[in-house]
């Protein structure tokens, strides 16, 4: 899955022991991460509950063409409900919203022997503002809380804003075995 382009915020990098210095969502309490993105605006970042379906398909259909890549997220209501449908049933999510709206979901799934695929969207109206950097920060220590070894991606290697947020946050290129190594998209992954 190819992830939003995010903004370059320094505040929430991770440290020297590649763990991220914003604090996770509890698993326990699951309580929300609150923070003022570089806009001023007040977003929550929190587990996503199921019945927040309808909020990460209106999120999902307002995105920038730009912003999809990997045919994700689809470009249709009845594809988005449908690929939602999917990925809700399983892995970790958590979502950021703003005033009752989500603006973010971030997510990992199972994806055998290679560890848990990551996906990273940030709503157009939201992004470069820091809320991608927070998300990514707060699933890695979400997804090691809940014993996720290892994490992977792949990204548009023109999509430098993103391969930037990733490259700081621990993630390493790996080989892609099923494309040619200098074809669109690369494969990330970071143990947790």
């Amino acid at each position: 899955m190819d992830h939003t382009s995010h903004s370059n915020d320094a505040s929430a990098r991770p440290d020297s022991n590649d763990r991220p210095t914003t604090p996770g969502i509890d698993p326990r309490s699951r309580s929300p991460l609150e923070l003022l993105d570089s806009e001023g605006r007040e977003i929550r970042v929190r587990p996503t509950d199921p019945t927040e379906r309808d909020a990460l398909v209106e999120m999902y259909d307002a995105l920038a063409p730009e912003d999809r890549a990997q045919g994700l997220p689809p470009a249709t209501p009845a594809r988005i409900e449908s690929w939602l449908d999917d990925v809700l049933v399983d892995g970790h999510h958590l979502l950021a919203d703003h005033d009752g709206a989500a603006v973010g979901h971030t997510f990992v799934l199972p994806a055998g022997e290679r560890g848990h695929e990551l996906a990273i969207f940030v709503a157009s109206t939201h992004q470069h503002a820091g809320i991608g950097t927070r998300l990514l920060d707060s699933l890695l220590a979400d997804g090691a809380a809940r014993g996720v070894d290892r994490v992977w991606l792949t990204v548009r290697r023109d999509n430098v804003p993103a391969r930037r947020l990733y490259e700081s946050a621990g993630f390493d290129r790996v080989r892609h075995p099923e494309r040619d190594p200098l074809a669109g998209d690369l494969l990330l992954a970071r143990p947790l």
